[in-house]
């Protein structure tokens, strides 16, 4: 597995940033070895540990520490947390190239693969405040209607957007904010007055 991955991911480094190298070496991988749905569940998982664990954090963060000790740190909360060995081979082999730093990145690399591949649309939903079940429903209805049948939405809360919703898919911003809307209506004094 290390050296697979470590050799697909200089392969495939003409394209893309780091991140989508490492993502799609493990797509790949994944692939060839028919294990593809258990790696992106785990990959989710993965996205989960580093988001809820600031002591992974840190050791993903940490420049001070040497190969070796982030090798034996990472692996060992991997194996913690019930990670299967390709998981813990890829993130061994990032370790090992000194990128445990873009894990993170390489994770929303990997789920930005996936679901490219399998015709998922990702909306970027920013709202002032976190949306409840129903207006995620009413969401996810605007969307196919407009014509995003197979969408995931990730939201963020922003509340300097004050009210409203701003949507990013793909190259497209729908921004119905009031932050938005009082800039316009400020451009639109200015210009007449």
């Amino acid at each position: 597995m290390e050296t697979h991955v470590a050799s697909e991911a200089t392969t495939i480094a003409s394209g893309g940033g780091l991140a989508d190298r490492y993502a799609s070496a493990l797509y790949a991988h994944a692939e060839d070895t028919k294990s593809l749905d258990a790696v992106v569940a785990e990959m989710q998982g993965l996205g989960q540990v580093i988001d809820r664990s600031a002591d992974f954090r840190r050791l993903l963060e940490s420049p001070l520490i040497d190969v070796q000790t982030a090798t034996r740190a990472a692996t060992a909360v991997l194996e913690q947390e019930g990670f299967s060995k390709p998981v813990r081979d890829f993130v061994g082999v990032v370790t090992a190239n000194r990128r445990l730093g873009a894990l993170r990145e390489i994770v929303q690399a990997f789920a930005a693969l996936v679901a490219e591949r399998r015709g998922i649309i990702t909306a970027h939903v920013a709202s002032a405040h976190p949306l409840n079940d129903v207006q995620r429903q009413q969401l996810r209805a605007r969307l196919i209607e407009a014509g995003y049948g197979n969408v995931n939405i990730l939201e963020q809360v922003e509340p300097d957007l004050l009210g409203g919703l701003v949507v990013k898919i793909g190259a497209r911003l729908y921004d119905t904010s009031l932050k938005s809307r009082l800039q316009r209506l400020q451009y639109a004094m200015k210009g007449a007055a």
